[in-house]
């Protein structure tokens, strides 16, 4: 791991997902952008002290001069935005399997390099939209592909957070920090950081590609540097519409990430703070309940699922089921068995790339004076 020390809250929650499923142990680090506290971070979580770095480079050439075997399997990145194209791009390029924490990079030149990187390496390079390893996140998937819901009409998105309504940044919190600094976070704030997220959560589930947006962003809080509410129409390719809201000042709101979908033949509805229920409503018939757990759901939901139903499973888990996914094509090219029927969907450099192109657009958008912004992605972007 790179980043996550002592205290780093999404750090400890990678480290919890991964090591949940006895398929991944915790083996080396470089936990933290300064050496005292790299160090102790490593000792407090029990790393040997020959594999408890000072920093990045270091463990990149200590683990690259290892015998394949005896290297670590992958690296998983999880520091602020700045540092995720350096890390993982390093990391690739020397042939080291990856997780990257969202956004993947800070823009599309980054992104493209790393594409093309991995492609090249054939490193398995995972990104980290956890919300896609909900089990009812991924029946909610299988329905779409499987044409239940008919035609996709309409999707609308929402992801709404309180916890920047007031200028926390300049509380000393470290997270407010860095996510509100855009020499850290990037060119943008609340769409960065939670937009990314539901940008992807449509693409997973539904397979549509944006093909124009209409964005407005502002920032609310006095000076604040970057946006903390979005809202965008959407134009999807074959000409589904959309509607996503994104905002970091909706006060009193937790998590409130949720989305809905319209077909010719019927809608969905999912909300990650219930996350075990998709409401299904077929068009002329009464509203049906699906819950995680059960027999009638997918073979991808079902296995995404570790505890019978009726016994809450939630975001760990779902993490969880991310690292599973890419634990297993980890797997599969240690073997040189590379395999198109993964047991489990993860996001990929792909999807890493299109969620950075997505902010892009939507900034140039919102900046912009065109009503409506050609969103299409340029050819080396535009793969799953």
């Amino acid at each position: 791991m790179v980043g996550g020390g002592s205290g780093a809250f999404i750090g400890a929650v990678h480290r919890n997902a991964a090591l949940m499923d006895g398929e991944i142990s915790f083996t080396a680090g470089a936990l933290s952008s300064t050496k005292e506290k790299s160090l102790t971070s490593g000792r407090d979580l029990g790393l040997p002290d020959g594999r408890n770095y000072a920093s990045w480079e270091e463990m990149l050439e200590a683990e690259s001069g290892l015998p394949p075997e005896e290297r670590v399997d992958f690296v998983s990145v999880v520091t602020p935005n700045h540092f995720h194209f350096p890390v993982a791009h390093a990391f690739a390029e020397a042939g080291f399997n990856v997780v990257c924490d969202k956004p993947m990079v800070l823009d599309s030149a980054q992104a493209s390099k790393l594409v093309e990187t991995v492609e090249r390496t054939g490193v398995v390079f995972c990104v980290t939209y956890n919300y896609t390893g909900y089990p009812m996140v991924k029946q909610a998937r299988h329905m779409v592909q499987a044409g239940e819901l008919g035609e996709i009409r309409k999707v609308i998105i929402e992801y709404s957070q309180g916890w920047l309504a007031t200028r926390l940044e300049d509380s000393g919190n470290k997270q407010a920090g860095w996510r509100t600094d855009p020499d850290k976070s990037g060119i943008a704030g609340a769409v960065g950081d939670i937009g990314s997220h539901a940008e992807n959560l449509v693409s997973t589930v539904t397979g549509l590609e944006i093909e124009a947006i209409c964005a407005d962003l502002t920032t609310f809080v006095p000076g604040r540097r970057l946006d903390d509410d979005a809202n965008l129409l959407i134009h999807y390719e074959g000409g589904a519409r959309g509607v996503m809201i994104t905002s970091q000042i909706s006060t009193g709101e937790e998590n409130g990430l949720s989305l809905r979908v319209y077909g010719t033949q019927g809608g969905l509805q999912w909300r990650q703070e219930e996350p075990n229920h998709l409401i299904h409503t077929p068009i002329g018939e009464p509203e049906k309940i699906l819950r995680r757990g059960n027999a009638y759901l997918c073979e991808e939901a079902q296995r995404a699922t570790r505890l019978p139903s009726g016994h809450p499973e939630a975001f760990i888990e779902a993490f969880a089921n991310v690292y599973l996914g890419f634990a297993s094509a980890v797997r599969s090219r240690l073997d040189g068995q590379l395999r198109d029927d993964l047991p489990m969907h993860f996001p990929t450099v792909h999807d890493g790339a299109r969620g950075v192109h997505f902010i892009e657009k939507t900034v140039e958008s919102a900046c912009g004076e065109k009503k409506w912004l050609d969103a299409g992605r340029p050819g080396d972007l535009n793969r799953r």
